[in-house]
């Protein structure tokens, strides 16, 4: 399909300037506003905000350039077209899955390396004049392109590991919208090496996926709570001692610290409870206190949830003892759960079984 046939399409025509517009609007937004609309609760991560900001700029960048391209189409436009998007996207994709990743902080710069020589293939390409060398630098751009997906599957789940080692709540912390993420840019990127092809319904279907990629930025930008802990790179004198260690030696005074402050002191019943503030409170630090943990072959967030749950189990029983009105939601609270969802999880896991079949199973 030509270029300038798709133009004379009109719901392509509207559909097409729509994304440009919501685009602009979507991006102006993020870079612009310091407040979250959709969830004015949670501070989300500055740095995850200006990179999907900086994204739908280029998307929308990106539609002008092809549009552009339609009405003056040449071998030379179409590879520096392709060239711009990739110098355009590429880096903010990146800069946006890097940047939900909060245990530490990621540069963006070596994907910028690893451009060079795809923009040295496009720079030859254009200079020549012909398309001999586009097909090594498709292959390199996909290659780059898969790796860089591969790499942040596997740091998406060690994120998922390091939540579950220093938080206690993983409301607005979760990281399967991650995974969602990383398939609809992947879908994005299969999508937008196909258009070439000729397909009308590609390029509808380009559209549609530009149109969800916005609201699911824009969405997971707002719910995603911004982790202090993961963007420091100070440690406490003792914890770098011990990290250099050969054998480490865990002080044998925690366990009996985190029995006395945390389960007698109740510590658990705080909502937000992190690794850090727990380990400060039993005087101590996170090093030592994550140390503890891994030999006990649990997370923190297993035995925090875990005193939670035995405390729900407390409450429920004496609820039923006094013959109290309560709900199981009002008894989730006061042990300490944030949201009833993420107790109901805690406690399939730690009981086996759902709280409806737990309660059910009490009441004979």
């Amino acid at each position: 399909m030509e270029a300038q046939a798709i133009l004379e399409d009109i719901f392509f025509v509207i559909l097409y300037g729509g994304v440009i517009m919501l685009n602009l609007v979507a991006a102006v937004y993020l870079l612009l506003r310091r407040g979250n609309a959709i969830a004015p609760e949670v501070t989300s991560p500055v740095r995850l905000r200006r990179w999907a900001g900086a994204f739908l700029m280029a998307c929308a960048l990106s539609h002008v350039f092809w549009l552009i391209y339609a009405h003056h189409p040449s071998q030379t436009a179409y590879v520096l077209v392709c060239c711009l998007d990739m110098l355009m996207l590429i880096p903010t994709i990146a800069g946006i899955l890097l940047s939900m990743l909060q245990d530490r902080r990621r540069p963006v710069w070596p994907v910028l390396v690893a451009l060079i020589p795809a923009v040295v293939l496009s720079v030859l390409s254009i200079i020549r004049g012909d398309d001999a060398l586009f097909v090594p630098l498709s292959i390199y751009v996909y290659v780059l392109y898969a790796l860089f997906l591969l790499y942040i599957f596997f740091a998406v789940r060690r994120y998922g590991s390091w939540l579950r080692d220093n938080y206690a709540d993983l409301e607005h912390k979760e990281i399967w919208q991650s995974f969602l993420i990383l398939a609809v840019f992947l879908l994005f990127f299969v999508m937008y090496s196909s258009t070439s092809e000729g397909s009308r319904v590609l390029v509808y279907l380009l559209q549609i996926d530009c149109i969800i990629i916005t609201v699911l930025l824009l969405w997971r930008v707002e719910t995603l709570q911004q982790l202090s802990e993961g963007t420091s790179s100070e440690s406490e004198p003792e914890e770098e001692e011990q990290k250099t260690s050969s054998q480490p030696a865990i002080p044998v005074n925690i366990g009996p610290l985190l029995k006395k402050h945390c389960e007698d002191g109740q510590l658990y019943l705080q909502h937000d409870l992190t690794l850090v503030q727990l380990a400060q409170a039993i005087g101590t630090n996170r090093y030592y206190l994550s140390q503890h943990f891994a030999q006990q072959g649990l997370t923190y967030n297993a035995y925090i949830n875990g005193l939670r749950i035995r405390h729900f189990i407390r409450l429920y029983q004496q609820a039923l003892a006094d013959q109290r009105i309560f709900t199981a939601q009002q008894l989730a609270f006061e042990s300490g759960f944030h949201s009833y969802s993420t107790f109901s999880a805690a406690f399939k896991q730690n009981m086996g079984m759902t709280v409806t079949a737990w309660t059910r199973g009490t009441a004979k």
